[in-house]
């Protein structure tokens, strides 16, 4: 049974050479080129900049040591714990230029895709179990009702594909984000990873966030076990895409300059939720965009290729939220719908809960409600449009109140008439103009 924020497993770190189960030209290489390019000297600040513990440093420095690659400078640094020094040779440099042209990556030591695979099973997203409560708490600041809940608690926990749909204005968006804010754990995203010795880079300061760690107190009897630093604790991914989503923005990225690849944005969201929002808008057809999905949402496994053309498997471990303003008979045929698990309509507000939301967003906006001005708006206006309610109505209202109020220099204020003027704002007549 998946239990609730169960502490992650962190990647332990390696050992020795024999554990990084990576070629060991390659892991020279990235030495060498990290070194020419960060000009970094001693073992602790070349381990720092690879991302890899002294100990496996010094084994790749004696490595290079003793294919001539490296020198000792002969002089212990005062501000370095009096570590020895290192620099290239010439035949270390020419080395370094070499392997920068075939690929211009250095710094943290990729992570072979194999180990990466373990570490996402250990940290999968289908590992959590979300509660009522942590979801109610998560989208507190939405007016939901108690259906909606009963529908998006087992979705959510079970890691599944979800597609929300109902019409514009009704919150999907926000019912989204709410779902990321309850998962609340954190995983270990890798710097890159390595497959067929090409290295892909995964780690992405715009869509992960790293989690700040206290740091060890050098002083200290007993010291923290630390993880493998080729990877970064970061809270649970989010990826979200709108209408610009594309079919090649799935794939991976090839840089031609640097010869280096980055992962796409599925692979970044491992682990945490991925948003295709406003399905339907995008310049690719629905079902175009759901059959990409086919294969990783039912084997939970994606497949990727390089430039020369070789494909291999990547873990596919999200949860992927589709939303659209659509009706899914619309855009999707019976064998996509089928192989999305979750299908939840999301209507907009009955009256009660439209009442407490407008409450919510005027209180929270500064603007006095008023009896008369609410009962004219309930009792005049939406019966104009069969009294139909959406969730973006009361905020859109309020706003354009305000505006009105700040525009004539008088207190913030609900009137009959306020109401009028912005109504007149949230919809446009539907009239041929005259050319």
């Amino acid at each position: 049974m998946n239990m609730q924020n169960l502490t992650v497993m962190a990647p332990p770190a390696p050992r020795g050479l024999e554990q990084m189960q990576l070629p060991l030209v390659m892991m020279r290489d990235i030495l060498l080129k990290t070194i020419f390019r960060k000009n970094v000297e001693n073992v602790t600040e070349i381990a720092e900049a690879i991302c890899l513990p002294s100990s496996v440093t010094q084994e790749l420095v004696d490595i290079a040591r003793e294919q001539k690659l490296l020198e000792a400078t002969g002089t212990l640094n005062a501000n370095s714990g009096n570590e020895m020094g290192y620099q290239l040779t010439d035949a270390g440099k020419a080395r370094a230029l070499d392997a920068l042209s075939q690929s211009e990556y250095f710094g943290a030591m990729p992570v072979p895709l194999d180990i990466y695979r373990e570490q996402v099973k250990r940290q999968s997203i289908r590992n959590i179990q979300v509660t009522r409560d942590q979801l109610t708490n998560a989208m507190g600041h939405l007016i939901l009702p108690d259906s909606l809940l009963d529908h998006l608690g087992p979705a959510v926990s079970a890691g599944r594909s979800i597609l929300m749909y109902g019409p514009p204005g009704n919150g999907k968006s926000s019912i989204s984000n709410g779902i990321r804010d309850a998962l609340g754990d954190h995983v270990y995203v890798p710097r890159a990873i390595e497959y067929s010795g090409q290295v892909i880079t995964v780690y992405d300061p715009i869509v992960h966030t790293e989690v700040e760690q206290e740091p060890e107190d050098p002083n200290a009897l007993r010291r923290r076990r630390r993880f493998d630093t080729r990877y970064v604790m970061c809270e649970r991914p989010t990826v979200i895409t709108g209408g610009e989503l594309s079919l090649n923005m799935l794939d991976l990225v090839y840089n031609p300059t640097a010869r280096t690849y980055q992962a796409p944005l599925q692979l970044k969201s491992t682990g945490g939720i991925f948003i295709v929002d406003d399905l339907g808008r995008q310049a690719e057809p629905p079902q175009a965009l759901v059959n990409r999905w086919i294969v990783p949402l039912e084997e939970s496994k994606d497949i990727l290729a390089l430039q020369s053309g070789e494909k291999f498997e990547v873990p596919f471990d999200t949860l992927v939220i589709f939303s659209t303003n659509f009706h899914p008979n619309e855009i999707f045929d019976q064998a996509a719908l089928r192989r999305i698990f979750f299908k939840i309509k999301i209507d907009g507000p009955d009256q009660e809960n439209y009442l407490k939301i407008f409450a919510l967003v005027a209180r929270k906006k500064g603007m006095p409600l008023d009896e008369a001005a609410l009962v004219h708006l309930l009792k005049r206006k939406y019966p104009t449009i069969d009294n139909v309610y959406a969730n973006y109505q009361p905020v859109f209202l309020i706003d354009q109140m305000i505006a009105i109020c700040e525009f004539e220099g008088i207190p913030y204020q609900m009137t009959p008439e306020l109401i009028d003027r912005a109504w007149a704002n949230m919809f446009v007549k539907d009239e041929k103009i005259v050319k």
